[in-house]
């Protein structure tokens, strides 16, 4: 029972990790290097099947120079599109 309980507070760890690999113009596989993993676990990250070890989120944040809650979060981040798209002029706005 305490291992259904255990299992129950486990929760999603968003993170942004492709967006600033795009941002940076890094591989998976150059970031991989970068901070001691394979490539693959860099895809799992982002696909969300992999959590990363305090270790490696703290690894990843170096190599882009911006502090942990930038990266990673328990709450889904805000689609920077969804955010920041202009309105089409061309779209009726009813």
């Amino acid at each position: 029972m305490a291992r259904r309980a255990r299992q129950d507070e486990v929760r999603r760890i968003h993170n942004r990790v492709a967006v600033l690999r795009a941002e940076t113009k890094l591989s998976r596989a150059q970031l991989a290097e970068r901070v001691g993993v394979n490539p693959q676990t860099i895809g799992a990250l982002e696909r969300g099947e992999h959590y990363p070890s305090l270790q490696l989120a703290m690894s990843i944040c170096e190599v882009f120079g911006v502090p942990i809650e930038a990266v990673f979060s328990r709450e889904p981040f805000p689609s920077v599109t969804a955010t920041y798209r202009r309105p089409d002029p061309q779209e009726d706005p009813s």
